[in-house]
């Protein structure tokens, strides 16, 4: 096998479903061998039988991992290492946490950090550092559009996304003399398990396109909600030796529905 990743070793955080799932499955078409991090077990390692069976099991490594937890991310990063050096990471994991910021609870928000931003600071930082010691590698993190543009009952989820993507910068900042790439994706509505949690019932896509003027909410000029797909292609390419010279950017992937405005 041949491809724009052939012989690559790639993390995948977030990778039991959804958006990491499918990235997974299209690095491993493009030659990579992934390690897969997620906290959801028992979807992980279905995922994992499902992409060894079709690549080989040997490409394909799973780490049951909390990325909120600085411990077992750092055991986890070495125990990957140990086997080959990263030359990528995409870090997808993430959580959506609901509510008006006058009615959130301090375990709400705290998770929301947790796992948005102190998830990627923990992840980025262990992977960045082993990175910058081999002068070479390429960091993607899954960001949101809601980073630039307030939601109703999303406080807590647009501040974590917004803090991450400050901090995403700043890596790639400090990483640049050191040859490593560090970039965002910001999705909008994007059809996962996580979006489809927000629709109360068969009209919630519709609904979504169309926007809302009483939530204040546009909707999607190319009136179609993003497919996982949609979103890997594009952590594809900024991983990719194509974007070589692209560094602290923040793709956004939401069909319009910010009307690019930061």
């Amino acid at each position: 096998m041949s491809g724009e990743f052939q012989d690559d070793h790639i993390v995948i955080t977030g990778a039991a479903r959804g958006i990491g799932a499918t990235l997974a499955q299209d690095l491993l078409e493009q030659g990579a061998s992934v390690a897969l991090l997620d906290s959801l077990e028992d979807t992980l390692n279905d995922t994992a039988t499902r992409l060894g069976e079709a690549f080989g099991s040997e490409r394909v490594s799973t780490y049951v991992v909390d990325v909120s937890d600085s411990t077992a991310v750092d055991k986890a990063i070495a125990e990957i290492e140990a086997h080959a050096p990263i030359t990528h990471l995409a870090h997808v994991a993430g959580v959506l946490q609901m509510g008006r910021v006058t009615e959130l609870t301090d375990a709400q928000w705290l998770h929301a950090l947790n796992i948005n931003t102190t998830g990627v600071f923990n992840v980025t930082r262990a992977v960045a550092r082993r990175m910058s010691e081999r002068q070479k590698g390429a960091i993607v993190v899954v960001g949101s559009n809601a980073a630039d543009t307030p939601r109703q009952a999303m406080g807590a989820y647009c501040a974590s996304k917004a803090a991450t993507h400050q901090l995403v910068r700043c890596l790639g900042l400090e990483m640049a003399e050191h040859n490593v790439r560090c970039n965002i994706v910001s999705p909008g509505s994007t059809d996962t398990d996580m979006q489809r949690g927000m629709w109360i019932d068969d009209s919630g896509r519709d609904n979504v396109i169309r926007g809302s003027l009483e939530g204040w909410k546009l909707g999607i000029p190319l009136r179609r909600i993003a497919e996982p797909g949609d979103v890997s292609e594009a952590i594809r390419f900024l991983l990719s030796d194509r974007a070589r010279h692209i560094t602290l950017h923040d793709m956004r992937i939401d069909g319009g529905a910010t009307l690019g405005i930061r």
